[in-house]
């Protein structure tokens, strides 16, 4: 079995957590995944807007006809 041993150096230990505590791509991640939230909810308000009033269209158009 072999041993395996590790050099530990308390500066860089330091330094290495300052970093990830520094580290924002998480956060940048998540305010992204927040503005698509945003946009498909605009998207799908606007077609469910836009569905309505070609429903009314079409059937100014059915009753035209008829």
């Amino acid at each position: 079995m072999t041993a395996l041993w590790v050099y530990s150096n308390p500066a860089v230990e330091i330094v290495m957590i300052e970093l990830y505590l520094k580290d924002e791509s998480g956060a940048t991640a998540i305010e992204y995944g927040l503005i698509a939230a945003l946009i498909a909810v605009s998207l799908i308000a606007g077609a469910t807007a836009i569905g309505v009033s070609i429903d009314d269209i079409f059937g100014t158009v059915e009753t035209s006809l008829t």
